[in-house]
């Protein structure tokens, strides 16, 4: 697998997304995916605020979450099935302001996917948005899939057999979150401006049709449910 991560200037509020796209990526081939931060998909879509005081902030970071606990640094958040920091609220490299989520993740990959195949002449091709999180007792930040279209999130290794012949109960790879993480991991998270990355020869399947639940695991049945099961509402 090769992650090429993309230099490029600093994208704009209200800037067209596809038009920035396209401009990096002169030519596409067949089983590329094209990583985007999630920075610059919510700076297309204008989701940003002004927090002119530490209340507003907490405000906004509660509106934005479905449970929101204050710790000692940040809101622990669960917003849209993931467990994340503030909401995903974001100000660094944001000059000022502060950066919420795109809207809808995987609404947003699935245009941009529809409208690039069109563009390249490709029939395979995937789109990954991405964002950072940190993921408990571990120092540091990985990458998440927050959205993404054109392959498949989850491989199953279900009764399928081990090196010796052992059929697996349960075993599955997030693969949405693995390629995030690799993206992640040559884009940077400071200044070197590679908000855009390309994909080739990752082992995922291809397919047109994806669901958003397919990662998503309801806090009832997670292992982790009894860790949030008590925490309160945003």
């Amino acid at each position: 697998m090769i992650v090429k991560p993309i230099k490029t200037r600093v994208f704009k509020e209200g800037e067209d997304l596809f038009v920035f796209i396209t401009h990096y990526f002169k030519t596409l081939s067949e089983q590329s995916i094209i990583v985007v931060t999630s920075k610059i998909v919510a700076l297309a879509e204008k989701r940003t605020a002004i927090a002119k005081n530490r209340k507003t902030k907490e405000n906004l970071i509660r509106a934005e979450s479905d449970v929101a606990l204050p710790t000692k640094y940040v809101w622990l958040t669960i917003k849209d099935g993931i467990v994340m920091a503030s909401a995903g609220i974001d100000e660094s490299n944001a000059n000022g302001k502060l950066i919420l989520l795109p809207k809808d993740s995987f609404k947003t990959a699935q245009q941009l996917r529809t409208k690039l195949r069109k563009h390249y002449g490709v029939k395979q091709l995937g789109i990954l948005i991405t964002d950072s999180r940190t993921v408990p007792l571990r120092a540091g930040v990985t990458g998440v899939a927050l959205g993404y279209a054109g392959f498949r999130g989850l491989k199953e290794y279900c009764n399928k057999p081990d090196i010796f012949k052992r059929k697996f109960k349960f075993s599955r790879v997030d693969m949405a979150d693995s390629l995030a993480t690799s993206a992640v991991c040559v884009m940077g998270e400071g200044n070197e401006q590679q908000p855009l990355a390309s994909i080739t020869d990752a082992p995922i399947s291809f397919c047109d049709t994806v669901s958003k639940k397919e990662l998503f695991i309801d806090i009832k049945e997670d292992m982790y449910g009894p860790i949030f099961g008590n925490l309160p509402k945003s």
